[in-house]
């Protein structure tokens, strides 16, 4: 295994780690009201990962069903990192 390749899989699983902690704290942050700290690392889970989502999202807009819109650029940013994850750790 390629050194370069083990940490590159490494960094891709530590932004998938991120990308759900972001998943979660969204859906509890519409549920109910949130503490700080959940708000905090929520913030922070939006800085980590905005950059990366946000030049797909340009790409391919949120569908709105109503008054429910769809985020596909998450799903495709996740998707793409999954891949690369296993492509990196094969290397």
């Amino acid at each position: 295994m390629n050194a370069v390749g083990l940490v590159l899989g490494w960094v891709l699983t530590l932004f998938v780690v991120v990308m759900f902690v972001r998943l979660v704290l969204d859906w509890v942050a519409v549920v109910r009201t949130t503490p700080f700290w959940v708000r905090r690392v929520r913030a922070l889970s939006h800085a980590g990962t905005e950059p990366v989502i946000a030049p797909v999202r340009r790409a391919l807009p949120p569908l709105r069903f109503g008054g429910v819109g769809l985020d596909l650029a998450f799903t495709v940013v996740l998707i793409v990192a999954l891949i690369l994850r296993s492509v990196a750790f094969s290397l």
